[in-house]
């Protein structure tokens, strides 16, 4: 374990973040000198801190508890450095990072930024009237981000802005339909889904539900313009051929469908898709479409829990060609268990000879709520291999098909400190992808475990979140509805 002691209650989040980004197998604690002298469960833990911080009017002091590096940073005039700040939150993160880095004889690739969305800060610097090489300038020097994730950054928030150049933000939103049910639960996963052999009879349940949800949320709606639809999960391709035209039904009832720019679906699990299933989906013209292997090597494939084989994703992609799809996209993960940078090759060279429209490449991040921490705990950290040599991979294959880096966003416990990059070739790109990192629209979720995101003029965010679990869910739905009533997310 790895203890930090603040002497005031000041930025324990940036100090636990920066520290957990260095040493991401350990255990971090960081306390305030009064939760260390009150609370007898932290009374030992305290005893020998790797860290301790300590802010003053005039300064900050940061010193690890064996001698061997202490720094210290002085406020300008007029500025107290025992109060929030931001200068004070810059110094005492450079600080931090400085002295992680000359310790362990390494820097990371996004320097001190603990953020999900580098990009923009990026967009920032070209909304100002930058460059994308001032723009990356910019991250250099003020967040000590590499030159090479800096690059990206910058280019991929000018990507953004091009994309996005007919997005209706002020009065338009995009819509997020969550269907909670899969196949089998993933090792790495932990967003809400249930497995749907336990769940199949409440399936239809679930559409009452949710069409409750759908009517009360349009009338909310009314007037706004419509720009995206994302039907995301679990996994959607769980619904049988009749479900999912129900749930089209549905949307096309309550919703403006017919001037959306994109409409996604992800069939995630090529064991849940079918003809049948597929041609229901483009009869109600869905323009996009995720078949997401997450890895193409056989042994993975089992060890994470996904029963099928690596010929279904073959087939699945093939047959969503047949149906007649032209923008699908493929999902991987980098840092699976026991991978190598041999097995992303193979994977990546799979892939390329199916040839998508776009590549997602995920990260693995490391949620406490999968299972894969106990996997961890009992095989250990170093089971775990993600590196930019992976990711450089990943790129150099997507460039071999015609994409472009287009989004871009890093979670909390990201393996190998790295990020999520989406490319695609050029008109293909995941327009709600970019949405919903970028927090300038408005984002209507319906379902259970969705998070509603409403955005009022001055750039103020407000969530309203559903409950995750599907039977909570189906006894609150009224609740669900006034949560929504309450965001005033409808509100121009």
């Amino acid at each position: 374990m790895i203890t930090a002691i603040v002497n005031i209650e000041l930025y324990r989040y940036e100090i636990h973040s920066l520290l957990k980004a260095f040493y991401p197998q350990e255990d971090v604690k960081v306390l305030t000198e009064a939760d260390a002298a009150t609370n007898r469960k932290y009374e030992q833990i305290a005893k020998e801190p790797f860290l301790r911080v300590f802010f003053a009017d005039k300064t900050v002091t940061l010193s690890f508890c064996d001698g061997s590096d202490r720094r210290c940073a002085r406020a300008p005039e007029g500025i107290s450095f025992d109060r929030k700040g931001t200068l004070l939150k810059t110094e005492m993160k450079h600080l931090l990072y400085a002295m992680l880095a000359d310790r362990e004889k390494r820097t990371l690739p996004w320097g001190e930024l603990i953020g999900i969305r580098p990009t923009k800060i990026a967009m920032q610097s070209l909304l100002r009237g930058g460059t994308v090489e001032q723009a990356a300038a910019d991250m250099e020097r003020e967040h000590l981000v590499s030159p090479e994730k800096a690059l990206l950054s910058a280019q991929i928030a000018q990507r953004e802005r091009e994309i996005l150049a007919d997005i209706h933000y002020e009065n338009g939103y995009s819509l997020y339909v969550g269907i909670p049910f899969c196949p089998t639960t993933c090792l790495y996963c932990s967003f809400p889904s249930f497995n749907l052999v336990q769940w199949k009879d409440k399936v239809d349940s679930y559409l009452d539900a949710l069409e409750k949800e759908m009517e009360a949320s349009s009338a909310m709606m009314r007037g706004r313009v419509l720009d995206t639809v994302y039907i995301g999960g679990g996994t959607p391709t769980t619904l049988e051929p009749a479900q999912l035209e129900r749930l089209f039904s549905m949307l096309e009832r309550c919703f403006p469908m017919e001037g959306i720019q994109e409409f996604t679906i992800e069939a995630g699990r090529p064991d849940s898709i079918t003809a049948d299933k597929l041609r229901v989906i483009h009869a109600h013209h869905v323009t996009r479409i995720s078949v997401n292997p997450q890895t193409m090597n056989e042994e993975t494939l089992r060890l994470i829990g996904r029963r099928h084989t690596v010929q279904q994703i073959r087939e699945a992609f093939v047959l969503c060609r047949e149906t007649g799809f032209d923008n699908i996209n493929m999902d991987i993960i980098l840092g699976l268990p026991e991978e190598t940078e041999e097995d992303v090759r193979r994977t990546l060279e799979e892939i390329e000879k199916l040839s998508p429209d776009s590549l997602t490449v995920h990260s693995l991040a490391l949620k406490r709520g999968s299972r894969m921490q106990k996997y961890i705990e009992e095989k250990g950290f170093s089971s775990i291999n993600n590196t930019d040599g992976c990711m450089e991979i990943a790129a150099q294959a997507a460039a071999r098909m015609g994409m472009d880096p287009y989004y871009l966003y890093r979670q909390k416990n990201i393996s190998g400190n790295l990020e999520n990059v989406g490319y695609s070739r050029p008109g293909k790109a995941g327009i709600y992808n970019i949405l919903i990192m970028e927090e300038k629209q408005s984002i209507l979720a319906l379902g259970a475990g969705s998070i509603s995101k409403a955005v009022f003029p001055g750039g103020r965010i407000e969530r309203s979140d559903n409950c995750k679990d599907v039977g909570t869910y189906l006894d609150n739905i009224d609740e669900m509805i006034e949560r929504k009533v309450r965001l005033g997310i409808g509100t121009p």
